[in-house]
């Protein structure tokens, strides 16, 4: 049996922070639109900092995609999953605790691309996270982050990809606007280049292309800057890469790695200009380029110009860390392993989940009190309503902060509605399948038990996700049982846990208030929770 009276929890509760002192060992895998890379980092808990020991990469082109169906192509498919079992072989070799992996825009946008992914965990035991592309920009804002000083300026970071371009505007404290476009080197190759070198023309309609594309989020990124400011401009990626060493080749004293590098506006088109005149054969013989890099350079050299002409910089910075790297710094955010000038950043879950609060006018007051109560009963009957690892628990917090986000829409209904507005919302920090358990959570937290018609019980990729979320929304379904007034009147809760049954004695605010109202809401979850879980549920009031 487990008795225990816990006080209400504040939405700034979360995990202990794990001890320090070790070394411990990361595989990070980026699933891009032209490469696949694998990363293999020592974490020094001590430091809190790490390095990179092992980094591979591979040319799968993911983003050669059928013309017709726009799906991921065999070959494409074959070419991903057998790099990622070399991939997962090398990592397991290093005796690495956890591979973290994130799929982009290849994956993102094809109609077969999740169940090329479900093929990845079934076959390869990866679990892939398929990120959308405002936290595709965060992981390169962090991993960026994590190799080069900001100081007091901000900074303007450009990763350009195969499938989508990122444009961030950030400091050391935070990311200020996270944007990302459907323009990307691959992309642009496929759909726009027929002859190479590309006619005068042909460039021309690019380059207003590539502007058109990237207004808004230049607009965004403008309107961000303060007054005075003079932000920095960082690009990464490949195509940046490669420029930067073309350019570099030119130097008298080259430098040994490209990190750090500045590059003038006035140089980089000069090396464009150079690039947009090479037939393929001349660009392969480059050797700053692979046969790959000299396929898909020109165009992603042209988005690197005109950017930057849009931006209005003269000069930019190179950075070898993206977001591979951005894997890496968002595990150790995760186990609470990084200096303080990350600790704004550690807590983008919460800061995220508190802004959607905030955008669908939710009371946050009774958001919380609710929250509270779900991890007071979370923590208090772990073994009789859940066996959850710990992964549940931040899940449950942010689904009850949004579990009444619908109630604008729909008051009778919603909890369908908040489901949508959840599931559609912007959640930063969490991966696919934490964002779809969120909103499912929100979802069965009153009225029907899941049931296999549902689209919320369907998008659920595994059965560990469904039961997940099963549990959690029963817990969810008994704290908003105890909100059914504007004002508080239940002060805590001492819960009794065993095999079978669940007592719960609820304290008031006031000596004798009656909180009748409260114990016949909960009694209400006593035969959803008996269905669900076998569990007896009995409700009395601190005499």
């Amino acid at each position: 049996m487990l008795e225990a009276e816990a006080d209400p929890l504040t939405s700034a509760d979360f995990e202990r922070l794990p001890r320090p002192g070790e070394m411990r060992r990361v595989a990070a895998i980026d699933i891009g639109t032209n490469s696949t890379h694998l990363l293999v980092a020592a974490v020094d808990t001590t430091l809190r900092t790490f390095n990179i020991i092992q980094a591979e990469k591979s040319t799968t082109r993911l983003g050669e995609r059928d013309p017709d169906s726009g799906e991921l192509t065999a070959a494409a498919m074959q070419r991903g999953h057998e790099t990622l079992r070399r991939f997962r072989d090398l990592a397991i070799s290093h005796d690495v605790e956890q591979i973290v992996t994130a799929a982009t825009s290849a994956v993102r946008e094809a109609p077969n691309g999740r169940d090329f992914l479900q093929q990845i965990k079934e076959g390869l035991g990866i679990d892939v996270d398929l990120v959308s592309g405002s936290e595709e920009a965060r992981l390169i804002y962090l991993g960026v982050l994590s190799g080069m000083s900001f100081g007091d300026r901000p900074h303007l970071l450009l990763d350009i990809g195969g499938g989508s371009t990122e444009l961030i505007l950030a400091d050391g404290r935070d990311a200020r606007a996270l944007t990302s476009t459907r323009v990307g080197a691959v992309r642009l190759q496929r759909d726009f280049v027929k002859d190479d070198p590309i006619p005068p023309q042909r460039r021309s309609f690019l380059q207003s292309f590539i502007q058109g594309s990237l207004e808004p989020a230049v607009d965004k990124v403008h309107r961000r800057i303060k007054p005075g400011e003079i932000p920095a401009l960082v690009a990464t990626s490949g195509t940046a890469m490669a420029i930067g060493a073309l350019a570099a080749s030119e130097d008298v004293r080259p430098p040994l790695r490209m990190h750090g590098y500045r590059l003038s506006r006035q140089r980089l088109d000069r090396v464009v200009d150079r690039l947009v005149a090479m037939t393929p054969e001349q660009r392969r013989e480059l050797s700053s380029l692979n046969d790959r890099r000299a396929e898909i350079i020109v165009p992603g050299a042209l988005i690197l110009q005109t950017t930057m002409q849009m931006l209005g910089v003269d000069e930019l910075l190179l950075s070898e860390r993206a977001l591979r790297e951005g894997l890496i710094v968002d595990w150790m955010l995760r186990h609470g392993l990084l200096e303080d000038r990350f600790s704004f950043q550690s807590s983008i879950r919460q800061r995220t989940v508190i802004h959607q609060v905030q955008r669908f006018a939710v009371n946050q007051r009774r958001a919380e009190r609710v929250a509270s109560h779900a991890l007071c009963l979370y923590d208090t009957t772990r073994g009789v309503m859940h066996d959850d690892d710990g992964q549940g628990r931040e899940l449950l917090w942010a689904a009850a902060m949004l579990h009444a986000c619908g109630q604008h829409i729909n008051l009778s209904a919603y909890h369908k509605h908040s489901w949508y507005l959840i599931r559609h919302g912007e959640l930063l920090g969490y991966s696919e399948a934490e964002h779809l358990m969120v909103a499912a959570i929100a979802r069965y937290h009153r009225r029907s038990l899941p049931k296999k018609r549902h689209e919320s019980w369907q998008a659920m990729a595994t059965r560990e996700n469904r039961r997940r979320v099963s549990e959690m929304a029963l817990l969810l379904r008994l704290a908003a049982a105890l909100d059914r007034r504007p004002e508080p009147v239940v002060a805590g809760l001492r819960v009794t846990a065993s095999t079978g049954s669940l007592k719960l004695e609820l304290v008031p605010e006031r000596l004798n208030q009656n909180l009748s109202l409260e114990q016949w809401s909960l009694e209400s979850c006593a035969a959803p929770l008996e269905e669900a879980v076998g569990v007896v549920l009995s409700v009395s009031v601190q005499g």
